[in-house]
């Protein structure tokens, strides 16, 4: 069965050459107000939105507003009295990175640590801002956050912590991996929510989740190091 449509109704949609119709055009010139996509108004120097999506965040520090805008901010406190309107930017920003609620990320230090480190490349045998290795990486945040003194090697490191089950993983647990040899080859320090930061081959200091494919098929298993008298 062929079906035949006018192609009047093509050629209103769009120009030959791709430009705007002149009939959209000449609405334009008239000063009709543009409509964008879910209600959002551009203007000079501010962008409104009746809807609030998440989005990827992209590293850079928040734009000062005018302080003549309105600011809507939430009131939100937990149970434990955590007060949304006194969260930082690193709060924020890691939240959205590990998929969890603002409230649960309060080891502000920790954060500032990430994102100090945030992006080193990998090298093996690094230990410095321009290049670091995982287990330099857990050496460092161990000794800097918790004050605990790992060995140097993922190996020796899977040697001398007390083995856990992974539903018992708190923040500041080792999570090690097999991804190469038969040997522990890589460690990273659990987060929360499944997510856990490391020194990356692929792409240096980041944030990774256990149950991506790629490391879901190399864990090896979890450990914790008890904080000596």
């Amino acid at each position: 069965m062929l079906v035949f449509t006018s192609c009047k109704s093509v050629r209103n949609l769009t120009a030959k050459d791709g430009s705007t119709p002149s009939n959209q055009r000449n609405a334009s010139k008239a000063g009709k107000k543009p409509v964008f996509i879910d209600d959002i108004e551009a203007k000079p120097e501010t962008v409104t939105t009746a809807k609030n999506k998440p989005g990827t965040t992209t590293g850079a520090k928040p734009t000062k507003t005018n302080s003549s805008d309105t600011k809507i901010r939430p009131t939100v406190i937990d149970s434990e009295g955590f007060d949304i309107e006194t969260a930082n930017y690193l709060q924020i920003k890691y939240a959205v990175l590990t998929d969890a609620v603002v409230e649960k990320l309060t080891n502000v230090p920790l954060l500032q640590l990430i994102d100090k480190w945030w992006g080193t490349r990998y090298c093996m045998g690094g230990v410095t801002e321009n290049c670091i290795d995982c287990s330099a990486f857990t050496q460092i945040i161990m000794r800097d956050i918790w004050g605990l003194s790992l060995p140097r090697t993922s190996q020796e490191q899977f040697q001398v912590v007390e083995r856990i089950d992974t539903a018992d993983l708190k923040e500041g647990d080792l999570v090690f991996f097999n991804t190469s040899g038969s040997r522990i080859s890589h460690v990273g320090v659990y987060l929360l929510n499944n997510k856990f930061v490391h020194a990356a081959t692929s792409g240096g200091v980041m944030i990774s989740d256990l149950y991506e494919r790629y490391w879901s098929q190399r864990f090896r298993g979890a450990g914790r190091i008890r904080k000596t008298e």
